[in-house]
């Protein structure tokens, strides 16, 4: 009987220290992994409870709506104007309904009594979100400001495009100037001038001194309107008031005079502001009267609203932007970057009228932008639109779908802009 061959293992082969050998191995693994797995779960639960980027704005804001409310129900609508996308709308509700009941503050169905009207809207510096809160026929406003994302797009979504045409080119300050059927009307601190329109353009057909002199400030003011029947018009300028009639040769004849000047028409009157020429502004002393005390001013507007009526929008000599509204005046946030002339145009873009504005400063290059105003906050609409120098007038035409800028250039010509617009 042939023996059977016994395997022989090779030398320092054994197969149960070889298994041990991996035991022992995985062994030493495991306290790794389980340090790993704990990690990740830290680091999970602490991206979980790491506060969002609206959790700070809605409990600020919350905190405002609480302290106007007191402890209640409320209906609360929440509108987006702003860059931040719609997808987070409903997160943001959400925290803000959150830190309301966490402050005594309860969401209410149609049938409540107190309503709180939120808008995410931003200005060219920053978000702004506005609370409106309507204890019946009361309306207290609460604003957040928080700083703006390095993406933001200041645009809404009705944003439109600025864009000027130079119509005419002068050499001397102008105050004001104003298209009519027949040409152009030009207001110098000393005198009218008259253009007519020629086959190489506009030609100067008249010139005429306004006579009654008077002291004049360093950057003095002066306002042209439009008679209603378009036969005629009228100047004023510090001292002095000009009436003037469009056919034939242009009559224009002109009187010492410190009535108020014509500079916001409503539906019911036009409103007159006294001019004060020794310190360039006006005194807040309008006709007729309002129900409001009005500050002292550098420009007025007014500006159709949404909900119906129309609203007054005035810039005070401190810098500061009000709405004067149902016989209150209310600050406008988001209005930093304002200067000192606006002017509404009637665009038909987006909510349909919008505030046009110097920019701010004195900068050697000066720049215009529409701004819509929904609740109480200025909303930019357009890019800035750079007029290669300072913005010294801004009046809105007799149409209102355009407005007349006055600009003073590099070269130190006076420019005579059209300023419309074009919806994006």
């Amino acid at each position: 009987m042939t023996p059977v061959p016994r395997r022989t293992a090779s030398k320092g082969y054994n197969p149960r220290n070889g298994t041990a050998q991996k035991m022992k191995k995985a062994m030493r693994l495991i306290p790794w992994a389980v340090l790993g797995l704990t990690a990740w779960m830290a680091v999970r639960c602490a991206n979980a409870q790491k506060p969002g980027p609206w959790d700070q704005p809605a409990a600020a804001l919350a905190e405002k709506i609480a302290e106007i409310l007191g402890p209640g129900q409320a209906r609360m609508t929440l509108r987006n104007i702003s860059s931040i996308s719609a997808t987070e709308t409903p997160a943001i509700r959400k925290l803000l309904e959150d830190d309301l009941r966490a402050r005594g503050v309860t969401p209410a169905g149609d049938e409540g009594a107190n309503v709180v009207r939120v808008t995410l809207s931003e200005s060219a510096r920053e978000r702004v979100w506005v609370a409106e809160v309507i204890e019946g026929n009361v309306t207290h406003v609460a604003i957040v400001e928080l700083a703006a994302s390095s993406a933001q797009h200041a645009l809404s979504a009705g944003g439109l495009t600025l864009r000027k045409q130079t119509v005419l080119a002068l050499h001397d300050p102008v105050l004001a100037a104003l298209e009519t059927a027949n040409g152009w009307v030009v207001l110098e601190p000393e005198q009218i001038v008259m253009f007519t329109r020629a086959p190489d353009g506009w030609h100067e057909f008249k010139k005429i001194d306004i006579g009654e002199k008077q002291a004049r400030p360093r950057d003095p003011r002066g306002v042209l309107t439009l008679d209603p029947n378009g036969t005629g018009f009228h100047a004023w300028v510090a001292g002095a008031q000009c009436v003037g009639s469009m056919g034939g040769d242009w009559m224009v004849s002109c009187a010492a005079g410190d009535d108020p000047w014509p500079l916001a028409s409503t539906p019911s009157s036009t409103l007159s502001a006294f001019y004060n020429p020794a310190r360039n502004f006006f005194t807040g002393i309008v006709t007729p009267a309002l129900n409001v005390e009005l500050p002292r001013f550098y420009a007025i507007a007014s500006m159709p609203r949404a909900a119906g009526g129309t609203a007054l929008v005035v810039g005070g000599i401190d810098g500061k932007v009000q709405l004067l509204e149902n016989g209150a005046a209310k600050p406008i946030a988001g209005t930093r970057d304002w200067g000192s002339d606006f002017a509404a145009l009637n665009s038909g873009c987006g909510a349909g009228v919008q505030m046009l504005v110097s920019g701010s400063g004195s900068a050697a290059v000066d720049s215009l932008r529409a701004y819509e105003l929904p609740a109480l906050e200025a909303v930019p609409v357009s890019a800035p639109l750079d007029v290669g120098g300072s913005v010294m007038a801004l009046a809105a035409a007799p149409d209102q779908k355009s407005a007349i800028a006055i600009v003073r250039n590099a070269t130190g010509e006076y420019e005579v802009d059209r300023v419309s617009a074009l919806c994006n």
